[in-house]
């Protein structure tokens, strides 16, 4: 009984690394998706992909799209067409497809 114990000890020890190497894999690739993701927040400013400045992001929806204000209206601009440029939030739109949007 002793022996089947200490075997028992030494296969859990023995599985305990590849499971914590398991868990350190998961949480890696779940930090690189969240970090694919644009840190869109209010009061930064938002570029074409010419790297022009649009305007200074007035809010986040809830579905974290950002808002600007353009022409006296307030624009949504997709998140879909968001990237990270250089530390720079940056849209695939221009500021004259953002404006003639509905």
């Amino acid at each position: 009984m002793k022996k089947f114990a200490s075997l028992v000890a030494l296969a859990t020890v023995a599985a305990l690394p590849a499971a914590a190497l398991a868990e350190t894999t998961q949480v890696r690739e779940a930090t690189e998706e969240s970090s694919a993701a644009v840190a869109v927040n209010a009061g930064k400013m938002l570029y074409s992909a010419e790297g022009t400045r649009i305007a200074p992001i007035y809010r986040v929806t809830a579905d974290g799209n950002p808002q600007v204000i353009l022409a006296g209206r307030l624009v949504t601009v997709p998140a879909s067409s968001l990237s990270d440029v250089g530390g720079k939030v940056t849209t695939s739109m221009s500021k004259k497809e953002l404006a003639s949007a509905k």
